[in-house]
Parts: C-alpha cells; structure tokens; sequence
C-alpha cells in the first residue's frame, strides 16, 4: 500500500482494509508500506522494518521473512502502472493484480482508448496534448465542443481533472491536468447517466459485479464527490434491465479484449441508453465505502472472500 502518487493516502486506507478482512486462520499478513522515501513492513504498534528490496524480504527480531504473495493495494504508480508488477515478476514473487503489460496499459487512458475502440467500443471524441505541444483552442473546441473534460492521462481519483466551458478554463484546465501528468487528454462531453462496474475472476469465472449509477452533486464525478461524501451512489443501479444488460456485455467484452485478470473497474457514461466507456482501474478502491466492496456486497460477496479469492487466483497463477 502506498506509493509515489496524490492517491498515497487513499492507497493506504485500502490497504488497511484489506488488512482487517484477510482471514487470519489461513493468512499470516503484513502491512508493507511502499513511500518515496522508504519501503518498509510497519507492525501493529507502528514498529518499522525496512524491506530488503533485492528480494523484497524484511528482517524482524533476527528472523529473515519471505512473502508468498503480494496483495496489491497501491494506486497510482508504481502499483497501478506496471512498475512494482515488473519487479515482482523479476524477482520471482506471485501478486494479485493484473500482470504488468495490463496494468501499465490501463493505467494509460488514451492507449486503452487506442485498444478498445479497434474493437468498436463506443468512447468520448477526443484530443491528446503531451507537455510543450502548442495549444490551440479553437481548433480544440472545434473537435471536442464545449463542455469539455480535460484529463491528466495517467492519474487516478480525479485528480487534476477539469470540466471547460470556454477557451479560457479549457487553459485552466491543460495547466491543471500538467501538474499531474506531462501527457493529457481532452474529452468530448457526454450527455447521460454515469455507470461504474466491476468485473473480476471469481471462482474460476469472469464475474460482473452489479452495477453502480452515479449521481454526483457537483458538476461531474470529481475527487469531493468520490471521497467528500458529494455524490449517491445506487448499487445495484436502478435503470432500464436492457440498458443494464448492454453494460454487463460491453464491461465483460472490454476485460476479455484487454486481457485483464484480477480485480477491474470500468467507468461508463449511457447516451441515449449506449454505454460509451471511459476509463478502467485494475486497482481500484478497497475501502468499505469504495465502488467495488459496494458491488461485491449487493453481489453476497463478503470482503473476506472476495480477497482470499484474490490470492487463491495469484498463488495457483
């Protein structure tokens, strides 16, 4: 848990929930943090043993401990985005997310986007910008309309995400995203309900979780109405059994094209009842209150299970 990203502190919460769930008659569990400034196992009295990260091993009162398996709660990089995935295949340790090539692609939005609408997924029109490129607004809202959204390309929980109703906030906004990201992506507004659904491996099945509708009360579903309490979120979602259908067989297309295993978390928006997908999490959150435990909840899947299956998956990988 932890990282080098603005998501280090919801990381963190995930991970302690994980902690707490994980059955302690059959799992010996560590909270190991991974900071910029250290890698280290912190024990319940908050006692820090730092990881020997040659072989991501630890010493505690003498002994020498291995893990086998990693459960990965780090949002953002390097847990999210391939790195820390690379390393554990390196040295040889087994984890719960998806593997590297995955993760990273996923983190990258507008690669996946690159991937997803070869296969005729439906997505926002949009523009990508990398730091230094020269910004043009007119030819920008010529392409993408206003409202705009303009998004870092590689960042999680919203952040330094704006939402543009002139050229002068679409300026805004690119300044923004920069401070997260060196490449940005600026999406055309889609007008509809937005959905969020987990799809895992579950007991050796490709599972969709029931699905959430979000209803924020700001403007659009930003960091405040995820962690600030400024949205309702419905799971399972009350709308149309035809349009929920439609998400459960696009969410489950778009796993299985991005050769996904482990935990997922698609964002869709419904435009005139298609969904038109957004963006997928491969770690996403694990909080009591986050999207995924609401959904393995409604689906009777209690956290104690739904993460032993999460290892059971890696250590049989």
């Amino acid at each position: 848990m932890g990282g080098f990203s603005s998501e280090v502190n919801i990381s963190l919460k995930s991970g302690a929930v994980v902690y707490k769930y994980l059955n302690r008659e059959k799992y010996n569990p560590y909270k190991v943090y991974i900071l910029k400034d250290k890698w280290v196992v912190v024990n319940d009295e908050n006692i820090e043993y730092p990881i020997d990260k040659n072989d991501f091993s630890t010493t505690i009162k003498g002994a020498k401990i291995f893990f086998d398996c990693i459960f990965n709660a780090i949002h953002g990089t390097p847990g999210e985005d391939g790195k820390i995935i690379a390393y554990f295949d390196l040295i040889g340790i087994k984890y719960t997310s998806a593997p590297f090539y995955q993760t990273a692609l996923t983190f990258n939005k507008r690669d996946t986007l690159s991937v997803v609408k070869h296969y005729e997924i439906k997505t926002a029109t949009s523009i990508y910008l990398n730091k230094g490129d020269s910004i043009n607004t007119d030819k920008i809202i010529a392409k993408v309309g206003l409202p705009c959204f303009i998004k870092p390309n590689n960042a999680g929980s919203s952040f330094g995400i704006s939402k543009a109703y002139s050229s002068e906030e679409i300026i805004t906004g690119i300044q923004k995203a920069y401070k997260e990201d060196t490449e940005i992506l600026i999406e055309s507004f889609l007008d509809g309900p937005e959905v969020s659904v987990g799809v895992i491996q579950y007991k050796g099945e490709t599972k969709i979780l029931p699905i959430t509708e979000i209803k924020t009360e700001n403007d659009f579903f930003d960091y405040d109405a995820k962690y600030q309490g400024k949205s309702q979120e419905i799971t399972p979602a009350i709308l149309p059994e035809k349009v929920l259908e439609k998400v459960r067989v696009i969410a489950k297309k778009v796993y299985t094209i991005l050769n996904m295993s482990g935990f997922s978390r698609s964002e869709y928006i419904l435009v005139d009842g298609e969904p038109y997908f957004l963006e997928m999490n491969s770690v996403p959150g694990l909080t009591e209150e986050s999207l995924l435990p609401q959904q393995a909840n409604a689906a009777n899947i209690s956290l104690s299970d739904l993460f032993d299956n999460a290892i059971e998956l890696a250590l049989n990988k």
